[in-house]
């Protein structure tokens, strides 16, 4: 029987999406539940995976095609069986250099070996690579761009150490040695990745159809320091081992003076003001392919052990591109952690249409003046990006400072003072 394999449904927020990896060609077999093909879209890198048992028979989109919400990509023969080979080559477009197995593998592994993840199918077209001299250490033995780059590094140091084991080299060799201050300078011109393009056109959009303004203050971090290293360990053990970190008492400190201040958790749609009657909020995380801002739904009723699991699920799915569009879409505001690498002030760009983002930064002891004293504390600056249209100055200052004296007398955010 005969089965449609289709791209799954876009929200409305997402358009298009485009063709980024088939992972299986007309003519093989497929298992169900194995992926078929990757979908990169503004936002996200979508598997579509086999329904059921079968072969592929026809593919009705190639890589780099622009593809629709619900578009047909292939058609799928259930329950049949491959051909010992021959079928599939027959049907199959000549393999380029990078899919060709080496001569004399008949064991199968170096077919498994040639699949290429998007980045490192890029890197291989880019360098003109054969593919079957690169060592793959991914999941069945998939080439991974650490895999590529290792691959390049590790070429371009060869050829000078052969130059010393035995002296002059060819012209060949002596042009591929000469990487280095006094070779060519060269340049390399790549296109946008969709989602790198999206993420451009966001930030443009963000500054140059918004009134966005930043507000400063700095918070002593030290109270939520000696709650965090009394309770850490006791924290750990109880929540089947969810590490307590700083994110949790910063998105609870959030929820907390958005409930104070609505118009920090409001919208602008056209000429209407939309205030959101709950906390959704984003959470900035960086990965290989751009920022991207999962969210936390209903924060405001998540405990601080429920926060920090979802925070770290939402990161390691963003880093192994597993994050789905209903992560994505959404949220009434986002925080946004810069000090993790190593930022001591910064100002954050709003995430349209939110109307405000808080930025942490990173935590540095300074001289403070305390009751007539000079005290070493560990401090952190903050910052609030807002939307001027909607915000006042006054409120932005006030909202911050909410957060400011939660985070120094973390009982507040408990009590909800």
């Amino acid at each position: 029987m005969a089965i449609e394999i289709k791209a799954p449904a876009f929200p409305e927020s997402v358009a298009d999406g485009e063709i980024a990896a088939w992972h299986k060609k007309k003519g093989e077999a497929v298992s169900r539940d194995e992926l078929i093909v990757e979908i990169e879209t503004d936002k996200v890198v979508m598997e579509v995976v086999a329904p059921e048992d079968g072969v592929i028979t026809a593919i009705h989109a190639q890589e780099g095609d622009t593809i629709e919400s619900e578009q047909l990509l292939a058609t799928l023969d259930q329950g049949a069986a491959a051909d010992a080979g021959s079928a599939a080559a027959a049907d199959a477009p000549a393999p380029l250099k990078s899919e060709i197995p080496p001569e004399g593998d008949d064991s199968g592994e170096r077919g498994e070996a040639g699949l290429l993840g998007p980045a490192a199918r890029q890197l291989v077209e880019e360098h003109r690579l054969d593919v079957s001299e690169i060592a793959g250490t991914g999941k069945k033995g998939r080439v991974t761009k650490e895999d590529v780059l290792n691959y390049l590094k590790t070429r371009e140091e060869a050829p000078k150490v052969v130059k010393k084991a035995t002296g002059p080299a060819p012209a060949a060799a002596t042009e591929a040695a000469a990487i280095g201050p006094s070779s060519e300078r060269v340049e390399k011109r790549v296109p946008m990745t969709r989602m790198r393009a999206k993420i451009a056109e966001r930030l443009l959009d963000a500054s140059q159809q918004t009134a966005m303004l930043t507000t400063f203050n700095e918070v002593n971090m030290a109270p939520v320091m000696a709650l965090r290293n009394k309770y850490k360990d006791q924290f750990e053990k109880t929540h089947n081992g969810t590490r307590l970190g700083f994110m949790g008492f910063f998105v609870k400190a959030a929820c907390e003076a958005l409930k104070r201040f609505p118009e920090v958790n409001a919208s602008i749609d056209g000429n209407d003001i939309v205030y959101h009657g709950y906390q959704d909020i984003g959470v900035a995380v960086s990965t290989e392919g751009g920022l991207v801002v999962p969210v936390l739904r209903d924060a405001d009723f998540m405990s601080l052990a429920d926060i920090e699991a979802a925070i770290r699920d939402l990161g390691v799915r963003a880093r192994d591109k597993k994050l789905t569009i209903e992560d994505m879409t959404g949220g009434t505001f986002t925080v946004s952690n810069g000090g993790v690498f190593g930022s001591l002030l910064s100002t954050p760009i709003l995430n349209p249409p939110q109307t405000g983002i808080l930025g942490m930064h990173k935590i540095q002891e300074r001289p403070m003046a305390v009751d007539g004293e000079v005290l070493i504390l560990p401090m952190m600056y903050l910052a609030l990006s807002y939307d001027h249209r909607l915000i006042d100055g006054k409120t932005a200052v006030q909202f911050l400072v909410a957060i400011k004296d939660l985070i120094e007398d973390p009982a507040r955010i408990l009590l909800q003072l």
